[in-house]
């Protein structure tokens, strides 16, 4: 198998010897053309060098003598580090077996492929918000604890569900008509046991979300139906800075804003005067996930009718102080927006069938750990579904 070297950066000369040389060739230039610099004037150019060198904390953006803007003494290059990476890849290769070296090394020898910018979903242009609570809408009148556990029980067919729905192409499973791009399982206040979840969902057509929802194994169990699911159309707010990672710096929380009455309001447009600060407020805050305005579910996207009703924000923070102070903060909150304010820490659920982490928790009747999330991963391929990236384009993000 060839091997791809690594090509070494080149490690300058001492920036002393360069520098004379660099004066000694000025001078016999200038020399030349009549003119002779005197040693103080040499001495004086390499100590104001000097000078600058020891008090920048990083090399000028390009050198002086090469036209350059790359300097290894400002390199994390570390050769010992780089041996032990190449030491621990042979490692990995010599404990493959025949199989996995040639699917290695025909890997390797690949030619490189021009990806193109991933296709639109079919069901793209239009995002949903669903909020399930359990206590809110289980019709049974069961407790906290009867709640957890039927949720736990719940849980891995409802991520095949939201998986079943995302994994589609043009002969299987071709009449999913909705996407789930998000599922967020909401946490207690004291981050210990899961309380309902939160549907990020996109489709052309509003009685598809509804369809789709009532068929939420969750939601089943809750007895409820799809008319007590809050649901609403999502102006998400699409801008960089508002796109941090999830646990970034702290923990993710999600802020749920509900708008008071129009006869609360009394009729003033606080949302619109307040929207350019609360906007710069996220953005100078640096937590933000993800952002935007929830408006009534109507029919049609651009309906004048689809009037906004609230916020949800998906922020981090270290602490549940920190995010009430986020949210009291608020300038819409502080101008008296808003009529209810919810603050939950959530946990992100895997539901793109390919991107799956590991989990190494569960043990299956003492026979070793089971990673579920591969597991119904492979399940489900042997079934049929498309759970490569290039089965599926667009829904790689």
């Amino acid at each position: 198998m060839a091997s791809r070297k690594r090509s070494l950066p080149t490690r300058r000369p001492a920036v002393s010897a360069v520098f004379l040389a660099f004066v000694v060739f000025l001078s016999l230039t200038r020399i030349s053309n009549g003119f002779s610099p005197t040693l103080s004037t040499a001495r004086h150019a390499a100590s104001s060098y000097s000078s600058f060198a020891s008090k920048s904390k990083r090399p000028p953006q390009m050198s002086f003598y090469d036209m350059s803007d790359y300097s290894s003494s400002a390199s994390d290059f570390d050769e010992d580090a780089d041996d032990a990476v190449e030491q621990a890849k042979a490692a990995k290769y010599a404990s493959m077996t025949a199989a996995e070296r040639a699917d290695y090394e025909a890997a390797a020898d690949a030619e490189p492929k021009l990806e193109q910018p991933p296709p639109l979903s079919k069901n793209a242009g239009n995002a949903f918000v669903a909020m399930i609570f359990d206590k809110a809408m289980d019709v049974r009148g069961r407790d906290w604890e009867e709640l957890m556990e039927d949720r736990m029980d719940q849980t891995e067919d409802h991520v095949r569900w939201c998986r079943e729905a995302n994994l589609y192409n043009e002969t299987f499973n071709a009449d999913s008509n909705v996407d789930v791009l998000k599922n967020y399982q909401v946490l207690s206040s004291c981050a210990t046991r899961p309380i309902g979840h939160i549907l990020i969902l996109e489709s052309t057509d509003l009685a598809n979300i509804k369809s789709f929802l009532a068929t939420d194994p969750i939601v089943q169990s809750l007895g409820c139906t799809v008319d007590d699911i809050p649901l609403y159309r999502w102006r998400h707010i699409k801008d960089y800075t508002l796109r941090m990672d999830d646990g970034r710096e702290g923990y993710p929380n999600v802020l749920i804003q509900m708008d008071r009455s129009a006869e609360e309001l009394g009729g003033s447009d606080i949302r619109s005067t307040v929207e350019k600060a609360k906007l710069e407020y996220m953005i100078r805050s640096q937590r933000v996930i993800a952002a935007g305005p929830i408006h009534l579910p109507t029919e049609l996207k651009d309906d004048p009718s689809s009037l906004p009703v609230g916020d949800i924000v998906f922020f981090n923070a270290m602490d549940r102080d920190e995010a009430i102070q986020f949210a009291e903060n608020d300038p819409a909150s502080l101008a008296g927006l808003y009529g209810e304010m919810r603050v939950h820490k959530y946990n992100t659920v895997d539901v793109t069938g390919k991107f799956v982490s590991k989990n190494l928790h569960t043990l299956d009747d003492n026979s070793g750990s089971v990673n579920r999330n591969l597991h119904l991963k492979e399940q489900m391929r042997n079934e049929g579904y498309p759970v490569k990236d290039d089965e599926t384009p667009w829904f790689n993000y």
